[in-house]
């Protein structure tokens, strides 16, 4: 499999970085255009090498352009190719043109795009739009994706499926369902978060040989989690140089979040771990995992003396919104512990809001909403811009949870592309908080335990989705996986 790229740009950022290679290192657009084309082409026949048939869909822009150049390759390569012109080709322009013109040339068949038509083939390639829609796709477009998702052809995209937006992953009212996308010059970033996760299928890429020199005249703070190696322990460590994790929760009924969390920081290395708890859970809690400590706290003295001892806290699973939550969790954001919060960590956080430059917020969509006083179909509608605006809002590093993870900083954003459906149920960020901290336990840099925790605790559940699908996963299966990971070498 291709070995992706780290950064990740935006639509804007892509333009200048084609702008830069045609006008500083003189590569004609046409160039550009005809070296998208062959990929996707090559990449059509890597992967399908049975295709007879090929039927390309082309819209009114460059994109549509890119499509005739596959459909002029497939016709040299023997295949069957029918294109599709949703809009009209003679009003192409420029390199767009040029390809159409090629293509007719070269014989091939134009076919007007007309509602309810069928498209029938091995192999259709989406050229209908690119990375430069910014507004909800209608009328004969609209059709034209219909058309493309309910045939039981193999799609293969052209630098975007149609319908996505490139910024934020969301889709302008319908959007292609490609098999494979084949990218151009540079990673978008809405391809991985959001929505889009459903539509791209597998992601390729090419640089179409653009040189490196260009991408240093394009700034991009936004990238890809990859997974590093951890350092091996020296054979005298002892648990006490691995860290003391304290998870602050389980009010009544909710005991189990706590002991998902805790048991997380212990699978992923985590010297001592314990929980400060409802009393009536502190003697039950551990009864199948004695390595947990578990206290009853019922006063904030009493969890101000097990502070004192602990190197970080997670804060929030299972922890309610009663009279006892909200002061269990004053206490401990101002102890001056490096802190994970979570679940309703998080909910109490959002009714007093505090910025602090060296803690983890974890929240999924709804907690987030909450945080930034707004819906959650507004966090959804920009996952880059709420997490942003959550780091910004609250400091320290935002986590914003779901399909393509996103990781802000104060100076850079990345996403995580590890997890899967199963993961939605309850339980699965509880086990995330307690990953997180157990790696800051051992001495991992805040960033670092951050995006590695996330990164892991997605990998461990498609690992364990692998074994026995996706549907029925509990976030406790995901213990042996993240053990198994943490010794990766």
């Amino acid at each position: 499999m291709q070995t992706l790229p780290l950064t990740l740009y935006k639509a804007a950022d892509i333009k200048a970085l084609e702008q830069c290679a045609i006008q500083e290192y003189g590569i004609s657009g046409f160039e550009l255009m005809s070296g998208a084309g062959a990929s996707v082409f090559q990449c059509l026949v890597d992967k399908w090498p049975d295709t007879a048939s090929v039927a390309v869909v082309c819209g009114g822009g460059n994109n549509a352009g890119d499509g005739y150049i596959v459909a002029k390759s497939a016709l040299a390569a023997g295949l069957q190719v029918d294109v599709y012109a949703v809009s009209d080709p003679e009003k192409l322009k420029g390199d767009a043109l040029t390809a159409y013109r090629q293509y007719l040339d070269a014989n091939g068949r134009i076919i007007f795009f007309l509602p309810a038509q069928q498209i029938k083939a091995d192999v259709i390639v989406d050229a209908l739009l690119g990375t430069g829609l910014d507004r909800p796709v209608t009328g004969l477009y609209s059709d034209a994706i219909d058309a493309i998702n309910g045939s039981p052809a193999r799609v293969i995209a052209v630098d975007i499926p149609s319908g996505l937006s490139a910024d934020t992953g969301n889709v302008m009212a319908c959007a292609v369902k490609a098999d494979c996308t084949v990218t151009f010059i540079g990673l978008k970033q809405g391809l991985f978060s959001g929505q889009a996760v459903d539509y791209c299928g597998e992601i390729r890429y090419a640089s179409l040989l653009v040189p490196e020199a260009v991408f240093q005249t394009v700034s991009s703070t936004v990238c890809r989690v990859v997974g590093k190696a951890w350092p091996r322990r020296a054979r005298y460590t002892h648990k006490g140089d691995n860290g003391h994790v304290l998870v602050v929760g389980g009010d009544v009924g909710y005991s189990g979040a706590a002991r998902l969390a805790g048991e997380a920081a212990l699978r992923v290395g985590a010297g001592l771990v314990s929980i400060a708890t409802r009393a009536e859970h502190a003697a039950l809690m551990n009864i199948n995992r004695p390595e947990l400590m578990c206290h009853g706290v019922e006063t904030t003295r009493q969890l101000e003396r097990l502070l004192e001892r602990m190197d970080v806290v997670v804060l929030g699973p299972g922890l309610g919104q009663s009279a006892w939550a909200k002061e269990l969790f004053a206490v401990a954001i101002s102890a001056g512990k490096r802190l994970v919060i979570d679940a309703d960590g998080l909910n109490l956080l959002a009714e007093s809001p505090v910025k602090k430059p060296d803690w983890i917020l974890t929240p999924h969509p709804g907690e987030a909403a909450g945080l930034l006083a707004c819906s959650t179909a507004q966090i959804q509608q920009d996952r880059f811009a709420a997490v942003y605006s959550l780091q910004v809002k609250y400091g320290g590093i935002a986590v914003l949870k779901g399909a393509g993870t996103l990781i802000a900083s104060d100076c850079d954003l990345a996403v995580s592309a590890t997890g899967n459906p199963g993961m939605a149920t309850g339980g699965m960020g509880d086990v995330l908080s307690g990953v997180i901290a157990g790696l800051l336990a051992q001495g991992m840099p805040v960033k670092d335990a951050t995006q590695q925790g996330v990164y892991n605790h997605g990998l461990a559940a498609d690992l364990a989705a692998k074994k026995d699908g996706e549907r029925g996963l509990l976030a406790s299966d995901l213990m042996p996986y993240l053990r198994r990971l943490s010794n990766a070498q």
